[in-house]
């Protein structure tokens, strides 16, 4: 039964195919190959993409609400670079801090601006600068165009992120020998006068006719 089974598969193979059996088979086998390959290799990819898209789902997890900082020092601010993933990403514009962390990308570790984080730069964003020297909150000397360029930027953090606090001004405490040196130097220029000699105070008419010179020569 079998075998006129087989004989009768081979009749049909070769009367609607044209092909031998063997041949029908070679080829059944070929295409299956391939089929599995195919499989394979968008199977892989699609196990790829779903495992980028689950790791990016972890880094875009909802970000903690900014924490009002207050009042810190420079030096300070520094610890908020991204260096420390738990701890916010803040960076200064004009003596003002603002949270960027949802910027990470752009301001994090690894990012085009991440020297800027942690750190006041508003002379480096007013002249599009990455040179350490003008990452800085000094912006004297800066001119009209580069103050139009800091000024956008204020804009656009004010209108994007959080202001979580200010960087505090250092003030320069005066010493006693500066006290004392400007008490010496404004009695030195309170007694200047007397020094050069008797003040050169005009003369009355009726002195003039007094004076021991005319009463001698009269």
């Amino acid at each position: 039964m079998a075998l006129q089974l087989w004989e009768t598969l081979k009749e049909a193979i070769t009367a609607y195919t044209g092909l031998s059996p063997a041949t029908f088979f070679t080829v059944l086998a070929l295409l299956w190959a391939v089929y599995y390959v195919a499989t394979g290799l968008f199977g892989s990819s699609d196990d790829h993409i779903h495992q980028r898209s689950t790791a990016f789902e972890e880094q875009m997890e909802p970000l903690p609400p900014p924490v009002q900082l207050g009042e810190i020092t420079e030096e300070e601010l520094k610890q908020y670079d991204g260096s420390d993933s738990k701890k916010p990403l803040l960076m200064a514009i004009k003596g003002q801090i603002y949270d960027v962390s949802q910027s990470r990308m752009f301001y994090g570790p690894g990012g085009p601006y991440a020297l800027f984080a942690g750190k006041d730069a508003s002379r480096a964003l007013a002249k599009m600068s990455f040179e350490e020297k003008d990452l800085t909150g000094d912006i004297s000397g800066l001119g009209p165009f580069e103050l139009d360029a800091l000024q956008d930027w204020e804009y656009k953090f004010m209108s994007k992120y959080v202001k979580v606090g200010t960087i505090k001004k250092t003030t320069v405490p005066v010493t006693e020998g500066d006290a004392s040196g400007e008490a010496s130097g404004a009695a030195e220029t309170d007694t200047k006068p007397t020094e050069d000699g008797p003040s050169q105070t005009p003369v009355t008419a009726s002195e003039e006719k007094s004076s021991p010179a005319d009463t001698k020569e009269e």
